[in-house]
């Protein structure tokens, strides 16, 4: 048995006594871990003041000296070191003698094997703007143009938004976080998603937000190419190789074609060709008993006879 508040990543409504109407997702994860989960009663403080007060105390002893950190993994790396050096340091509560590390290596021995990592996310049902984004927590994230209009599956990660359309994965984002509740929040664009677009508007090439991301490489070739008539054209062309074709190669075609000096779609087009075809085979090595007696003679001379009026008939 296992007790929880009433928080709403579990319980979707609040009935009469202990009855809750309990998210799906939750019952997953109690159904994966195989254990009952309890709920409190709402504004009982009392059913859970004993959490509360070791919650308070185990904040002062952490956070009291902790340092800064630069990542939200660096802190979590931390925070675990933290916590395993408190339990050497801190008395079990019905075992006085003993420390809490103590009691926990005992207590470990006896548990069940863990499962296979549960799927944790919060899955909500988001309808794709005509600009092919969604919105999450005020923030909005790229879907793929093909899906613009269109309901798709979003399931927030702790770390990452996951679009999921025609059961499949279709979109992947770091999850953003804003600080304050009064700005607008962020937009995260993956301008992979636009290609499809500016097939049809090439010349949103020149002003489209999401194409501020493009890599160095693409963006050296976009510059030199939106100052030709019809490069914005070419500039689409070569960005959509990346839908068929595997984007380091492409990437790395459109490098061979900067360091030419003339760069166009049709040279980078070349240079892809070549580097999908592979490396040469090696020459074979024929048996011995299959080698050449008497070299044959290149001779040109030959194809001249033909050209006589004797030949020709």
């Amino acid at each position: 048995m296992q007790s929880y508040d009433n928080m709403k990543t579990a319980v979707d409504k609040v009935r009469r006594g202990k009855r809750r109407d309990v998210n799906k997702r939750f019952k997953a994860m109690v159904s994966h871990f195989l254990f009952e989960a309890e709920f409190c009663n709402p504004a009982a403080g009392w059913e859970k003041g004993q959490v509360e007060k070791n919650v308070r105390d185990s904040r002062y002893r952490i956070w009291h000296k902790a340092p800064s950190f630069k990542t939200l993994a660096d802190l979590n790396t931390w925070l675990e070191q933290r916590c395993k050096e408190l339990w050497k340091e801190i008395p079990h509560p019905e075992e006085p003698s003993r420390m809490v590390a103590d009691v926990w290596e005992d207590e470990r021995k006896q548990l069940m094997a863990v499962p296979a990592p549960f799927d944790g996310y919060v899955e909500h049902t988001k309808r794709v703007s005509s600009t092919c984004l969604i919105l999450c927590d005020r923030n909005r994230y790229s879907v793929p143009a093909a899906f613009a209009n269109k309901p798709v599956s979003v399931r927030a990660y702790a770390r990452r938004i996951v679009v999921v359309a025609e059961a499949q994965i279709v979109a992947e984002h770091t999850r953003v976080f804003s600080r304050h509740h009064k700005n607008a929040g962020k937009t995260v664009y993956d301008w992979r998603h636009y290609l499809a677009v500016i097939q049809r508007k090439p010349g949103a090439l020149r002003n489209g937000a999401p194409f501020t991301e493009l890599p160095t490489a693409f963006k050296r070739l976009q510059r030199i190419l939106l100052k030709r008539l019809g490069g914005d054209r070419e500039m689409a062309n070569i960005l959509a190789l990346v839908l068929h074709h595997d984007e380091h190669l492409v990437m790395q075609a459109v490098e061979v074609a900067l360091e030419s000096g003339r760069p166009s779609q049709q040279h980078v087009t070349n240079v892809l060709g070549r580097l999908l075809e592979g490396p040469l085979p090696e020459p074979l090595k024929p048996p011995p008993a299959l080698a050449l007696v008497h070299e044959p003679i290149a001779n040109t001379q030959r194809y001249d006879n033909l050209r006589e009026n004797i030949h020709v008939r």
